[in-house]
C-alpha cells in the first residue's frame, strides 16, 4: 500500500506532507518582551502644537514631570481633579472587567474631550505601559480603541518606551529621562516631608500650603530649558535646602503616634481620589503614614531588566551595559538630591529595592511573582523591621496583586510578631472608611504597646 493517501477533495497530499503543512500553520511562540521591546501604539507621532495631559500619580509627581516636559519645549498639563463625572465617564467607556485605576484614568481623559471640548488635533494623552500579568499593560491599547471608536482618532497617545525610540520626543529623550528621574526623586522627598509633618501641625492646612509652594519652586527649576544637568542639579539642591527650612518652620505638636506603612498597587496608593484620601483618614484618627514612593517602582523595573538579561544570558550585552550605566547615573542623582535630608529622614530611610525583593522571596519570589505583589510583601516586612506599628495595603477591588498579597499576609504577620496588616480595596463605591480605619488603628496601638521591634 502506498504511503500516500488522497483527500476527499482530491488534492493528492500525503500524510507526511499534510502533517508538515499543519505544523507550519501553528503560530510560533512569541518571545517574552519587556517594556523596552514592546511597541504599543505607533512610531510616527507628531507632538507639535499639542498639549500633553498626564494622569495624577500622585498630583505632585505628575506636576513635576510636567515641568520636565516643559524643559524640552513641550506644552504639558496635569489632568484636572477627578470627581463624580470621572466615574460616570469611566464606567461608560469601560466594560467592568478593567481595574479601577483604568476606570479613573479613562474617565479623566474622556472628561477633557467631552466636557472641556478639547480639539483632538491639539491633544495628547500620556499613558505609561509595561508588560507582565497586570492589566496596566492594556491601558494604552484600550484607550486607543475607545478614542478611535468614538471619533477621536486625531488624539495622540504618548507611551514612552525605547521600543519605538521614544517616538514623539525625538532627540530630547535622554534629557527628558534624566530630568524626569530627578522629578521623581524630588517628588518622593517632598511627599516624605509632607507625611512626616502634616499629622503634627498645629495650624491645619499649613503643611499642605508649604508642600504646594515647594512643588511650584521645584517645578520652576526643572522646567528651565537650555540648562546643563550640572547647573540644574545645583539649582535643585539649593531649592531643596529652602524647602527643608520651610517645612522645619511649620509649628508642630510633640505626639507619639502609631506609624503605619503604606504599600499596594502603585496608582491606587498614590492617586488620592482613588483611595478616598485614606492617608488623611489615618492621620485624622491619630496615625502617621510612611508611603512607598514612585522611585521604588522605577528601581524595581531596573531590577526586572537585569533579571531578564540574566535569564536570556545577555549579562554582558550592549543593552545590559546601557541599563547598568543608567542605574549608576540615577544613583548619583538620587544621592545628590537626598544629601540634605539624611538628618531629617533618620529612621525613614528607603531601602534598596533588592532588599525588598529578598525580604519577599520566602513568600513571593521575584522569578515566579512580579510587580506590586512582591514589593508590597517585601515592603511590609521592611516596615516591620523599622518598627512600624501596622501596614495598610491600598489596592483596587479585583486587583490580582492585592488578592495574592492578602493571601500571604496572614503568614507574614504570624512570622513577624503578628504585626497588624489590612488590605483596603477601592472601586469607587461608598465605604465606611472612618470605621474601618478606627478599628485598624486600635489594633496598631495595641501592637505598639507590646511590639518587640522598636523605632530606631
Amino acid at each position: 500500500m502506498s504511503s500516500e493517501t488522497t483527500t476527499a477533495q482530491g488534492n493528492g497530499k500525503g500524510t507526511k506532507e499534510r502533517a508538515q503543512a499543519a505544523l507550519a500553520a501553528v503560530p510560533r511562540p512569541i518571545a517574552a518582551q519587556s517594556a523596552d521591546s514592546s511597541p504599543i501604539v505607533t512610531t510616527d507621532i507628531d507632538m507639535s502644537g499639542r498639549t500633553l495631559y498626564l494622569p495624577r500619580m500622585p498630583y505632585g509627581g505628575s506636576r513635576l514631570l510636567v515641568a520636565a516636559f516643559h524643559s524640552i519645549g513641550f506644552d504639558a498639563q496635569v489632568t484636572p481633579e477627578s470627581d463624580a463625572r470621572t466615574l460616570e465617564l469611566g464606567g461608560r467607556y469601560t466594560s467592568g472587567d478593567e481595574c479601577y485605576p483604568q476606570k479613573v484614568v479613562m474617565g479623566d481623559l474622556m472628561k477633557l474631550l467631552e466636557d472641556d471640548k478639547l480639539d483632538p488635533k491639539k491633544t495628547a494623552f500620556m499613558i505609561p505601559t509595561a508588560n507582565g500579568p497586570c492589566r496596566f499593560g492594556q491601558y494604552a491599547a484600550l484607550q486607543r480603541r475607545v478614542l478611535d471608536e468614538h471619533g477621536y482618532e486625531d488624539v495622540v497617545i504618548l507611551s514612552l518606551t525605547s521600543a519605538d525610540g521614544y517616538a514623539g520626543i525625538g532627540g530630547h529623550a535622554r534629557e527628558l529621562i534624566r530630568t524626569g528621574w530627578r522629578a521623581v526623586v524630588v517628588n518622593d522627598i517632598l511627599m516624605k516631608l509632607l507625611l512626616k509633618t502634616r499629622p503634627y501641625e498645629t495650624q491645619p492646612g499649613e503643611t499642605d500650603r508649604v508642600y504646594l509652594e515647594a512643588l511650584e519652586a521645584a517645578s520652576a527649576v526643572l522646567a528651565r530649558p537650555g540648562v546643563t544637568h550640572k547647573e540644574k542639579m545645583a539649582d535643585l539642591k539649593a531649592a531643596l535646602r529652602r524647602m527643608k527650612k520651610a517645612f522645619l518652620a511649620i509649628p508642630v505638636r510633640d505626639e507619639d503616634r502609631p506609624l503605619i506603612g503604606v504599600v499596594g498597587e502603585i496608582f491606587c496608593r498614590l492617586n488620592t481620589f482613588s483611595n478616598e484620601e485614606l492617608i488623611r483618614h489615618i492621620e485624622a484618627q491619630g496615625g502617621e503614614c510612611w508611603l512607598a514612593g514612585v522611585g521604588e517602582w522605577m528601581w524595581y523595573t531596573n531590577e526586572e531588566q537585569f533579571r531578564r538579561y540574566r535569564e536570556e544570558k545577555r549579562r554582558l550585552s550592549k543593552d545590559w551595559a546601557k541599563t547598568f550605566i543608567t542605574k549608576r547615573i540615577q544613583l548619583q542623582d538620587e544621592h545628590a538630591l537626598m544629601e540634605e535630608f539624611h538628618d531629617l529622614f533618620h529612621g525613614y530611610e528607603e531601602p534598596p529595592v533588592t532588599e525588598i525583593i529578598e525580604l519577599a522571596r520566602p513568600y513571593l519570589p521575584q522569578s515566579g511573582a512580579m510587580g506590586e505583589m512582591v514589593l508590597s510583601t517585601g515592603g511590609t516586612i521592611f516596615y516591620h523591621g523599622k518598627g512600624a506599628d501596622g501596614v495598610v495595603d491600598i489596592s483596587p477591588f479585583t486587583c490580582m496583586n492585592g488578592i495574592i498579597t492578602e493571601a500571604v499576609y496572614p503568614k507574614v504577620s504570624r512570622e513577624h510578631d503578628n504585626i497588624p496588616i489590612r488590605v483596603f480595596y477601592f472601586d469607587g463605591t461608598q465605604s465606611d472608611l472612618e470605621r474601618d480605619v478606627g478599628i485598624f488603628l486600635e489594633l496598631a496601638r495595641t501592637y505598639k504597646r507590646r511590639k518587640r521591634v522598636r523605632r530606631g
